[in-house]
């Protein structure tokens, strides 16, 4: 996969025009979208103009970049920053922090957990520890990361009964996130992963069971097989770089004998 979005000492209008080639536009398609003269953006890309801190915004919003991203068109361009990064234990973030720990424990008994930009666990409720246990210490230590957690042989991955399914779902997913960012770190980190030992990646990636609704995570458990569904949520309107990035994914029993585990009931 390339990393070659981010040469050091580029220009606004090499950014620009290597986001714009790998969102597979032309300048003409560009140019129409964002409502701009072709002629504008050319000269824009080639540097025989220099775009306002508007017309930055205004590209970088018709090219879907995620707010880091933005951020850096502002600095080649020569202007400054406008989306602050805050640590999460900052004092303004005291609002998403509560926002997160309620979601998460609100899910209790069923697990869920909170993942930055680069699947490294923020946070997660207590029922996390059914889906760890038996991992090794050293996948636990932060940063902890979930898709290596979930996928590496010391791991999630031996307790995982569709392990071929479920990790040509996660690479999926990642790989559609390395498109989406072009992120040399998510570039890497899919690369470790889809080196790893396992089932065959690509099997039952795109082949479902007949009448399947959503890939489950079949996970073996001494009290019995567990089927779990996730979904994923995200802030809505972020303005700061850490909420963007910031994502929930919860897990809900995909049948009734999952749910009886879960919620400790016997019979």
């Amino acid at each position: 996969m390339s990393t070659a979005l981010r040469p050091s000492g580029v220009t606004v209008g090499d950014l620009l025009r290597k986001w714009r080639q790998h969102r597979r536009l032309s300048q003409l398609d560009l140019s129409i979208q964002a409502d701009i003269s072709t002629r504008h953006l050319s000269f824009v890309e080639t540097g025989r103009s220099v775009p306002s801190r508007d017309m930055v915004l205004h590209l970088a919003e018709q090219l879907d970049l995620p707010l880091r991203e933005r951020n850096q068109l502002l600095i080649a361009a020569g202007y400054a920053p406008i989306y602050p990064e805050r640590a999460l234990d900052a004092a303004p973030m005291s609002a998403v922090r509560d926002a997160v720990r309620q979601v998460l424990s609100g899910h209790e008994p069923f697990p869920a957990i909170a993942v930055d930009r680069y699947w490294n666990l923020v946070d997660g409720n207590s029922a996390i520890a059914l889906l760890t246990e038996g991992v090794a210490t050293a996948l636990l230590e932060p940063p902890a990361n979930a898709l290596r957690i979930a996928l590496h042989p010391d791991g999630m991955a031996p307790r995982i009964a569709n392990l071929g399914e479920w990790r040509a779902h996660l690479l999926g997913r990642l790989r559609r996130e390395v498109e989406h960012t072009a992120d040399p770190q998510l570039v890497a980190l899919y690369d470790e992963l889809a080196a790893l030992p396992g089932d065959d990646p690509s099997a039952g990636s795109e082949h479902r069971v007949a009448g399947a609704v959503v890939t489950p995570l079949r996970f073996r458990h001494p009290a019995g097989e567990l089927s779990l569904i996730s979904t994923v949520t995200t802030f809505g309107t972020p303005l700061d770089i850490t909420v963007a990035e910031l994502a929930i994914e919860a897990f809900f029993p995909a049948d009734a004998a999952t749910a009886k585990i879960l919620r400790g009931e016997s019979g």
